[in-house]
C-alpha cells in the first residue's frame, strides 16, 4: 500500500455536523488502520471558543456514538488525540488566521490541505484569508464541498476567485457518491471486463434508471434546503456524476483527466430540457404528512423553518437522452426524494428482451434481464436473468446472480470519505469535479429551472413514506417502463 508524507489537515467546521458525522470518524479509523503517518497533524477550526482539551472530549463523545464498540480502544484513541489541535478562527475574521499560521509554522513543505465543511458562502473569504497570510504554500490543496454555487453565475464567481489562488490541480470538489465502493467497482465492471462492453449500448440496452432515495426530512436544514431544493442538492452533483460513470467512454487510462475528459463528454451530449420539453420530462414533487416504517411524520410545508407557502421540491423524476452513437433513443430516468418508502441508491440498466421466446413463463413473464448497481444501504451487484424452474417442464422464472460486498469481502468496508480523504492527501484528482464539469452540469440545470419558474406550477404533493408523486410513474409508463423498487 502506498505510504503516505507528512500532512496538516486543517478542518474548517470542525465542530459542524459534516465534520462529526463523516470526517473525524473516518480519518480516526484511517489512523487505527494504520494508514496515517506518525507525523500527520488534524487542525481543527471553528469559530467556538472552545479548547483543546474540550474540543478532544467533544469528538471522543462524538466517535463513541459513531463508532462500533470494538472500533474505539483506549490505545488507538490517544495516538489520536496526539494528531489533534484545535484553533479558533471565524470564517469572516482575518484574526483567527494569524493564530493558524503559528500553528503551521515551519511545516511549509509537506502536505497542506484545507477542508472546507463550512457553508459555501464563506469559502471565498476562506481561501482570501489563507493567502493574505501566506498560508497557500506549493504543497497547499483545498476541499470543497457541496453545493458549488446556487446556478451557473455563482459556480463561476466561486470558482474563479477560488482559482486565483489555488492551482486548478489543487482545488478537489467532493462528492462523496463517488466514493463509495460499489462506484468503484462499476467502473472495474465495466473497464476490467470484457462481459459487458459489447452490451454496453443503444442496440441491447433498453433503459437506465439512477434512483437516490431517502427516508428523511430536511432533518433541522430547512434554511438551507428551502432555498436550495431536490434539483439543485442531488441531481445538478450526485445523479449527473453517476450518469457520468455509467454512460462515459472507457478512458485512456485512470489517470485524473482521463476519466474527467469522458465525464465532460457525456454531460454535454445530454439532451437539453427546456420550456415545454422540461415540464414534459420532469416531475417535481413535495412530501405532505404520512408515516416513515410505521411512525407518523409531518409533511414539507409543517417542518420548522419552511414558509408554509413554500414551493421548493423535495422530489425530482426526470427523463432525459444522450445525443452520441452510443446511447441515441436510450431513455435515462433520474430520481431523488425525501420521504420516501425505503432509503436505497442505485443504478439500474435494463437490458431489451430476446426477439423471440420459445419458453413459457411461469412469472415474471416480460421481465427483461437487468443489473441493478446498489450504493446503499448494502452495497453489491445483482444481475437478473431467466432460468428454468425445477421439474420435468421447460418453464422459465426469474433469478438473481448476486454479488454482496459485505460477503464477499470480509471486513468492514471502507466509507466514502474515508475514500476520498485518502485520495485528497496522495494527491488524486480521479474522483473529484474539475470545473468545466461544475459548469457543465449547471449549465443543462439551469433551463429545468427557468422552465420550472416560468410555468409557476406549484409541485405535486405526495405522501411520506409512499414513492412519490404518481406523476413519476406515469413518465415512465408513456414508454411502458417502470420504477425498478426491488427490495
Amino acid at each position: 500500500m502506498e505510504s503516505l508524507a507528512p500532512f496538516d489537515l486543517v478542518l474548517f467546521g470542525a465542530t459542524g455536523d459534516l465534520s462529526m458525522r463523516k470526517l473525524l470518524p473516518a480519518l480516526y479509523r484511517r489512523h487505527s488502520a494504520g494508514q496515517l503517518p506518525d507525523n500527520g497533524r488534524i487542525i481543527a477550526t471553528a469559530r467556538s471558543e472552545l479548547d483543546r482539551s474540550a474540543f478532544i472530549e467533544r469528538v471522543r463523545e462524538n466517535l463513541a456514538t459513531r463508532l462500533a464498540a470494538d472500533e474505539l480502544t483506549e490505545g488507538d484513541w490517544q495516538s489520536f488525540t496526539e494528531r489533534l489541535q484545535f484553533v479558533s478562527v471565524d470564517a469572516s475574521e482575518p484574526r483567527g488566521f494569524a493564530d493558524l499560521a503559528e500553528a503551521l509554522a515551519g511545516r511549509e513543505a509537506h502536505c497542506r490541505v484545507f477542508y472546507l465543511a463550512v457553508a459555501p458562502r464563506h469559502f471565498v473569504d476562506i481561501c482570501e484569508h489563507l493567502n493574505d497570510h501566506g498560508l497557500v504554500s506549493a504543497q497547499a490543496r483545498v476541499v470543497l464541498e457541496k453545493p458549488l454555487g446556487h446556478d451557473l453565475a455563482s459556480a463561476q464567481a466561486i470558482s474563479e476567485r477560488i482559482g486565483a489562488i489555488f492551482a486548478e490541480d489543487a482545488i478537489y470538489r467532493i462528492d462523496h457518491y463517488l466514493g463509495k465502493e460499489t462506484v468503484q467497482n462499476l467502473m472495474a465492471l465495466r473497464f476490467g471486463n470484457m462481459l459487458f462492453e459489447p452490451l454496453w449500448r443503444r442496440d441491447w440496452v433498453r433503459d437506465v434508471q439512477i434512483s437516490v432515495a431517502e427516508q428523511v426530512g430536511v432533518s433541522g436544514r430547512a434554511g438551507f434546503y428551502d432555498r436550495t431544493g431536490a434539483l439543485r442538492d442531488m441531481v445538478q452533483n450526485h445523479l449527473l456524476q453517476l450518469l457520468c460513470i455509467i454512460a462515459m467512454e472507457p478512458p485512456t487510462s485512470i489517470e485524473a483527466d482521463a476519466v474527467r475528459d469522458e465525464k465532460l463528454k457525456v454531460l454535454r451530449a445530454l439532451t437539453r430540457l427546456e420550456g415545454k420539453d422540461a415540464l414534459r420530462n420532469t416531475v417535481r414533487g413535495q412530501y405532505r404528512a404520512g408515516a416513515i416504517n410505521g411512525q407518523p411524520v409531518s409533511g414539507y410545508l409543517d417542518e420548522e423553518g419552511v414558509p408554509g407557502d413554500s414551493r421548493t421540491e423535495t422530489f425530482v423524476a426526470l427523463r432525459t437522452e444522450l445525443a452520441n452513437w452510443r446511447w441515441a433513443g436510450v431513455p435515462f430516468y433520474l430520481r431523488t426524494g425525501k420521504r420516501l418508502q425505503e432509503r436505497t441508491a442505485e443504478i439500474v440498466v435494463n437490458f431489451r428482451d430476446v426477439p423471440h421466446s420459445i419458453f413459457h413463463v411461469t412469472y415474471g413473464a416480460g421481465q427483461p434481464n437487468r443489473l441493478v448497481i446498489r450504493l446503499q444501504p448494502d452495497e453489491g451487484v445483482r444481475m437478473h436473468m431467466m432460468a428454468k424452474s425445477p421439474g420435468d417442464q421447460m418453464e422459465l422464472r426469474p433469478v438473481a446472480l448476486n454479488l454482496d460486498f459485505a460477503e464477499a469481502f470480509q471486513g468492514r468496508q471502507a466509507d466514502a470519505y474515508e475514500r476520498l480523504l485518502m485520495d485528497v492527501l496522495r494527491g488524486r484528482l480521479t474522483l473529484f469535479m474539475r470545473r468545466d464539469e461544475l459548469y457543465s452540469a449547471w449549465d443543462w440545470i439551469e433551463p429545468i429551472l427557468q422552465a420550472w419558474d416560468t410555468a409557476g406550477d406549484a409541485p405535486k404533493p405526495y405522501t411520506a413514506g409512499t414513492w412519490g408523486p404518481a406523476a413519476s410513474s406515469a413518465l415512465l409508463g408513456r414508454e411502458d417502463a417502470s420504477w425498478h423498487e426491488e427490495s
